[in-house]
């Protein structure tokens, strides 16, 4: 791999996380909050929030209206890094347990609930939702552990199920998630502003929606277990609790039609398309004839690298000698975990990719997470080329057995393709840059 190619990248991915950078993203709107309360003669202004992106988010309301602010609380996950002392002067912050969900995510959420029950109509409640938001917010539904949510989960994310399939089943065992901490909140009015890290950026689906109307029903989570052969391997209290709400013993969830969402405004203020956006405008600056995907990169990762693979290919063939092209395209795919190794999904989808273009030059290719974290790893994604797997053969590692083994962490991290960058403050799914070459030269 050549450090043009990869300093290339990191420039065009360091220019999509400056778009969705929450400070900037939120900017705007929390000018207009200020404007409601001199406006609409509204008393108290409380701060509620949480996610991957909740310091920064929070950092920026503290900066825009200040002495405005009553009260505030965010769930952050443990490890995010520090501010500095004295810039959060009336908004709390509480660290909480991400992918999984821990007792302190369940305090502080406890917390934010009564937060909003205390708000009357005079009041506004502002919302600073992001990525992560479902785990950090977590406060099961009565007659269900945390440990019982939690393991949940763990077996529908094992399974490969998606987030919207996932989140159905997260709000029909919550006490907060889809549209019920807005049903606690009411009769105040409530603005929740959200960076996005959904596919279709669906209000209902970002972090659970905890102030958005919710579609499903209990039916469909129970659909949702069938469908991956879970009804049975769930804790018994879970399925029961489906059970009983599909049977209609259990209140649903708010639905469309409920006359308190007249009260609630919820704002995507940063998405993954920004972040494309940026990434192919800085790529057209440098000179390099770029296509965005209108398609949003889903499905199992290692068939997403494949597709991908395929249309690098394509681009390459039908590029003269030395023209050079990027393909730009984002989204967020699942792994069925059936190997015992470790990974993300980037560091999947890409070991894929460099299977299908090995010992091809011209092609380099970087996935990651915005976010800055894929799986449970210190990686956010990885850069490979035509060159990875050839490498790591040099070096007695067998690719596809990697793959097999959903291990293409140790691989990539001898091949010195994994991307490290840390956390990154937001979170708008995944990016995959790829940079194309036409010919026989090298990026």
């Amino acid at each position: 791999m050549t450090e043009t190619a990869r300093h290339t990248l990191h420039t065009l991915f360091k220019a999509a996380l400056g778009a969705v950078e929450p400070g900037a993203a939120l900017a705007p709107h929390l000018d207009r909050v200020g404007e409601r309360l001199r406006n609409e003669g509204l008393q108290r202004l409380v701060v509620a929030g949480f996610g991957k992106a909740a310091i920064p988010m929070a950092l920026a309301a503290q900066e825009r209206l200040g002495a405005l602010i009553s009260s505030g609380l965010v769930i952050a996950p443990h490890g995010t890094p520090p501010f500095k002392k004295g810039e959060l002067e009336t908004i709390e912050v509480a660290f909480a347990g991400h992918p999984h969900p821990d007792s302190a995510g369940e305090a502080a959420a406890r917390r934010i609930m009564a937060q909003a029950h205390t708000c009357g109509e005079r009041d506004l409640l502002l919302l600073l939702i992001s990525g992560g938001g479902s785990a950090l917010l977590a406060a099961p539904a009565e007659g269900i552990t945390l440990e019982e949510k939690r393991v949940t989960a763990h077996l529908l994310m094992a399974a490969g199920a998606d987030i919207f399939e996932l989140n159905c089943v997260r709000k029909h065992l919550s006490a907060v998630k889809g549209g019920q901490l807005a049903r606690l909140a009411f009769p105040a009015r409530v603005m929740a502003l959200m960076i996005s890290d959904v596919p279709g950026d669906r209000l209902d689906v970002i972090a659970s929606g905890p102030a958005v109307a919710d579609p499903t029903t209990f039916g469909d989570a129970l659909g949702v277990l069938g469908r991956f052969g879970l009804t049975d391997r769930v804790p018994p209290a879970v399925r029961q609790r489906l059970e009983q709400g599909n049977a209609g013993m259990v209140a649903e969830t708010p639905k469309p039609d409920d006359p308190l969402f007249a009260t609630v405004e919820s704002i995507v203020a940063a998405r993954n398309r920004d972040a494309l956006s940026a990434a192919a405008g800085t790529a057209q600056a440098l000179g390099l004839e770029v296509n965005i995907s209108e398609e949003i990169v889903a499905g199992e990762a290692r068939e997403a690298g494949r597709r991908l693979a395929h249309e690098a290919l394509r681009c390459r063939a039908n590029l003269s000698a030395g023209q050079r092209g990027c393909l730009v395209s984002g989204g967020e795919t699942t792994v069925t975990v059936r190997g015992t190794g470790r990974g993300g999904r980037n560091q999947e989808l890409a070991l894929a990719f460099a299977l299908e273009v090995a010992a091809t030059p011209g092609i380099t290719l970087l996935s990651a997470g915005t976010d800055g974290i894929d799986g449970p790893t210190d990686a956010a994604g990885a850069i490979v080329d035509g060159e990875t797997v050839p490498l790591a053969r040099r070096a007695g590692l067998d690719p596809v057995a990697s793959l097999a083994d959903n291990d293409a962490y140790p691989l990539l991290d001898a091949c010195g393709a994994l991307l490290r960058c840390g956390p990154t403050g937001t979170n708008v799914m995944d990016l995959q840059i790829c940079l194309i070459t036409g010919g026989s030269v090298t990026p």
